[in-house]
């Protein structure tokens, strides 16, 4: 069963960006975390996270 990109209500820190990209790729979200941390800090992680923040739906 594949899992979908959705941002989920629970376990969320800012906007559940991160979250939803860990559970759906199964890996930590403490990992995602810091690696948008870091792109922000060398790229534009901001837009980016921005960006999914508002194109990837809520959890129902």
């Amino acid at each position: 069963m594949e899992r979908s990109l959705v941002r989920p209500t629970n376990g969320k820190i800012i906007a559940g960006v991160c979250a939803g990209l860990a559970d759906r790729f199964g890996i930590s979200r403490t990992l995602v975390r810091i690696g948008f941390v870091l792109f922000g800090l060398f790229g534009v992680g901001e837009l980016v996270y921005i960006a999914l923040w508002i194109i990837v739906p809520k959890a129902r």
